[in-house]
Order: structure tokens, then sequence, then C-alpha cells
């Protein structure tokens, strides 16, 4: 049940979700004219300063740049990737399609190919109540084979269903292989949470973060003293508001894993 409501919950507690029970409390106010206005003037602040660039960067940033990629890594055991970055074959589709986290897979193939670990672990299960697809290491398999990686190169862990058990069960896989240190695969706004999971499971974790959404040219341009760049960065915007959203999911994750005593 655990697993049900980290999943449920947070969604009313992020920006959209808020503004949304914000709304309809104040619909459910109409006998209460100045309650029903704050609570809608509440909602409409929560969306504004959600989507603001400004805002936006630094959470985003906060998470994003506690890791930075290596410019090489040591040689290991395994690369182990999570899952999140990968659409099922279903039809119409023909293939396996990623979503917006590719570059995990990207960046793990070419470790993989650079010679960094002879093995990738692929870590992630299918959630039925959330979605309907495969094991999301079956797909991320099919991408990383076209990508040049062979299947003996490939290990399997197709049960987990969020990042404790992520680490969870590839501590299990990976002691009957001796494997202590890894190299960890997964979007740089996820690593802090991931590498803090990976070594309570005591693992030696090599941070390999990829699927930036901040850059340092961006963080640059963001600071120029100029006019029209600062009121575009006051402007709401759809993808400003899902890496503000996307933030916060990170840092309620870190909190409520703490609680558990997962961290």
């Amino acid at each position: 049940m655990f697993v049900f409501f980290s999943k449920l919950i947070p969604l009313f507690l992020y920006p959209l979700g808020l503004a949304v029970l914000l709304v309809l409390l104040a619909l459910l106010l109409r006998r209460s004219p100045r309650a029903q206005r704050l609570a809608m003037l509440g909602a409409l602040l929560i969306l504004l300063i959600a989507s603001n660039t400004w805002v936006a960067s630094i959470l985003v940033r906060s998470l994003e740049w506690q890791y930075k990629p290596l410019e090489t890594y040591p040689p290991t055991g395994v690369i182990v990737v999570l899952g999140g970055a990968t659409h099922s074959a279903f039809a119409p589709r023909q293939i396996v399609e990623v979503n917006g986290a590719a570059d995990r897979l990207l960046y793990a193939a070419h470790l993989y190919h650079q010679g960094v670990a002879p093995r990738i672990l692929l870590s992630g299960g299918y959630i039925p109540w959330m979605n309907v697809s495969n094991a999301p290491a079956d797909d991320m398999a099919g991408i990383l084979k076209m990508l040049g990686v062979p299947e003996e190169a490939l290990w399997y862990e197709s049960e987990s269903r969020n990042t404790y058990e992520n680490a969870l069960f590839a501590r299990q896989i990976l002691t009957e292989q001796g494997i202590d240190q890894i190299i960890l695969v997964t979007s740089a706004m996820h690593m802090p949470r991931a590498v803090g999971l990976f070594e309570k499971q005591g693992f030696e974790v090599i941070p390999a973060p990829a699927d930036y959404n901040l850059t340092e040219v961006d963080w640059q341009h963001l600071r120029e003293p100029n006019l029209t760049t600062q009121l575009f960065n006051l402007l709401p915007s759809v993808g400003n508001l899902s890496d503000t959203t996307s933030a916060l999911k990170e840092y309620l994750g870190i909190f409520a894993y703490r609680l558990r005593g997962w961290l």
C-alpha cells in the first residue's frame, strides 16, 4: 500500500494538483465571496510561481548540479540503469519508443562501448495500476540492443516499483555476482535520491548522471541583465511547470524515504 499512496498523495501536493484543489474549494465557498476569492487567488499564484523560469531553474539546479559526469570513469563490474525512459511497443507503435529520459539509455550505451563495464543491469518493473506497459527493464533492453549492446551483456531486474526497490533488488542480484561498486545511470534530477538509496544498500556508487534539464549556458542566459530576457523569464510556461513539479517530486521522495528509514 505504501507504493500506491506514495504515487497518489503527491499528485495533490504538486502545483497543478494543489491549484485544482483550491479551485474546487472556491466552488464550494459560494456563500463566502472573500474566501472564494482567496482560494482562486491562491490557485493562480501557485501556477504563476511554479511556471516561472527563475523558480523552475533554481529548483532544478539544486538537484541536477549535485553530481556532474566525470570526464573518464574507472573500470567497474556493472553499469546500473534505472527505468523510466521507455514506452512499450503497443499498437500503433512498431517498436519500443523513448521519452524525455532516453538520455539514460544513450549514456549507458556510450559508457558500455567505452569499456567502462562489461555488464549493464537494467532495473525497473511494471506497476499495473499506473499504466499499461511491459517491465521497463525489458523495454530498455530492446533500445540498448539497437544501440549495439549485446544480449549477453545485459542483466535484468524487472520487479521493482520505485527507486528504493531498484536499489534493494539490485543488491540481491549483484551480491550473487560479488559486485559492490557500480556506475549508476539515471536522470540528473533523480540522482541525489538514487545515490542515497544505493549507498544505503552498501554499494560504492559512481554517479553517471544524464538527461540534464539545465545547462551552464541556460543558467548564464537566465541571469542576463536584459529586460526582454527577464520579461520572458517571468512569463508562465508549461515546461517550467513540468520542471518545478519534477523537482518537487524528488524533494518529496527524499523526505518520504527518510521518514521510512530508507535514506
